[in-house]
């Protein structure tokens, strides 16, 4: 199911700011060499999620599901330092610490190439890279989050969102892809897993008081969650 016009996209695309000369050789190389190019973000969501990422200034990322990289490297592009005061016996000096974003992906035969473009985009020192399964390695990671993208396994969507959500600061983001999944939440009789996760995802969002949300038709649809700056 096309949830938009090609030719709109396409359009849309050409007025969006240009990709990055290394994120259009990662998209070559994963239509090359991948089985699935479709699950890279792309131009389009890519730019997206580099411009939440900078208005959000994150201190630290999380993101579930790295695939060959493209996401990681534009929201790597909103990391923002911040400064700790440390005393010593003569003043209290500031000291920058740095913002990280972590990510993680199941599939070791991707750790090269997500690697190698880290590199090229001059980020491997602002990203940490989990190899291993999310809920496992999830609960290693004592961080608060300020900014979490979602792009895994859709029925565990759910399973995350409830690891994470105590963990996301206040006023912090979640970004969820595939959250329309090519049109089939329209059937919620399915009986495929996938789609079932999806639908019960959206549907706990919408029903959770600590966050306000939207769902955007953006792809396979973007549902993005602020936590609410109460208690």
């Amino acid at each position: 199911m096309e949830l938009i016009n090609p030719e709109l996209e396409k359009y849309a695309e050409l007025n969006t700011s240009d990709e990055l000369p290394v994120l259009a050789r990662l998209t070559r190389e994963t239509h090359l060499t991948q089985v699935y190019p479709r699950m890279l973000s792309g131009h389009l969501q890519g730019t997206f999620l580099r411009m939440i990422s900078c208005l959000v200034k994150p201190f630290r990322i999380l993101e579930i599901g790295t695939f060959t990289g493209y996401s990681a490297i534009c929201l790597a592009s909103g990391l923002t330092d911040r400064s700790f005061h440390q005393s010593s016996s003569s003043e209290s000096k500031k000291k920058p610490e740095k913002a990280m974003l972590h990510t993680i992906e199941v599939d070791p035969e991707l750790e090269l190439i997500i690697r190698k473009y880290l590199h090229e985009a001059g980020i491997e020192e602002k990203v940490v890279l989990h190899i291993g399964n999310a809920l496992e390695i999830i609960q290693t990671l004592d961080e608060p989050w300020d900014l979490v993208f979602i792009d895994a396994d859709k029925p565990n969507y759910l399973n995350y969102y409830k690891m994470l959500i105590d963990r996301l600061s206040p006023g912090g983001m979640i970004i969820a892809d595939n959250a329309l999944w090519d049109g089939k939440v329209l059937n919620p009789d399915t009986k495929s897993k996938d789609t079932r996760g999806i639908i019960e995802f959206n549907e706990y969002v919408q029903q959770d008081d600590r966050v306000e949300n939207v769902l955007l038709p953006v792809r396979d649809g973007l549902m993005l969650i602020r936590k609410k700056s109460f208690t």
